[in-house]
Parts: C-alpha cells; structure tokens; sequence
C-alpha cells in the first residue's frame, strides 16, 4: 500500500510542477535563443527523472514511507542520491524544469524554476528541516554537516 501512495504522489507532486504545469501552461510568450544548449535538455530530463525515481524508491525501500508529508518515512535515508545532497528529489524536478526551458526556449520555464526553487527552499528551511530535526534528532544533525542542501558534494 505504501508503494501505492508513493506512486500517487510522485504523479500529483512531481508529475504536475516539472510535468503538467510547464508544458501545459509555460509555453508560450517570449523566447530566447539556447542554440546547442538546448541538447543539454536530453541529459537533464534524464538525470533529473533517474534522481527522481531513486530517491522515490529509497524512500519506499530504506525509509519505509513515502516522500509526502502526510506518510513520512519511518528511518532517516541517507543512501543513494541522499549521500550526495540533501534534497535530489528537488533537485531532479529543477533539472527536469530547466532541461524544458533550454529545449522549449521561453523566458516562463526559466522564471518558473526560479519560483520552484525558492519554493522549494521555503518548504525545506521552515517546515522540512526542523520536522526532521525533531523527529530524527543527532542523527539528522550529523547529516546536516555532511551533506550539502542543494549542490551535490560528490566525494
């Protein structure tokens, strides 16, 4: 059942802010020109949904719940694409968010994903952090010192 949940999530959450909500309604208005940078656009919706994915089934799998707030996991995960950065899953629905600039090349999907991220950073500075905090206690703490939020710190 919690596979279930997670599943649902990943296509209410994830699937409408780096899928349904740029393509459906940011194309269009004014663009620029990426050139050969909008190829970079292949490999970042790739790596962006492989994090996604991974960092989705490491909470199913070592955390025992699932990425929502409402269905926490039980254990702190820090393996995978979590050893290298605190947030992948955000990070992987930015690359997906800016691979759809370079290729769509309108100025909305680049504001978009500047709006996703300071989003993301209000959700994760006031409300993420201190629940884990609470909830996994020196642990989390230890984490929070080895781990980078937002740009990975491969070692």
């Amino acid at each position: 059942m919690t596979a279930l949940k997670s599943f649902l999530f990943l296509t209410a959450a994830p699937g409408m802010v780096a899928g349904y909500i740029p393509l459906a309604f940011l194309r269009k208005g004014p663009q620029v020109e990426t050139g050969l940078f909008a190829y970079l656009a292949f490999p970042l919706w790739l790596v962006g949904g492989m994090i996604l994915l991974w960092s989705f089934w490491n909470f199913l799998a070592e955390g025992r719940g699932t990425p929502a707030p409402v269905e926490p996991p039980k254990e702190l995960v820090v393996t995978g694409f979590y050893r290298y950065v605190r947030n992948p899953m955000y990070v992987g629905v930015l690359a997906i968010i800016i691979g759809h600039f370079l290729w769509f090349e309108y100025w909305n999907l680049l504001i978009y994903a500047m709006i996703v991220f300071l989003a993301f950073h209000a959700f994760v500075t006031y409300y993420e952090e201190p629940t884990l905090k609470r909830k996994f206690g020196a642990s989390y703490e230890n984490y929070l010192k080895q781990v980078p939020r937002w740009i990975p710190r491969f070692k």
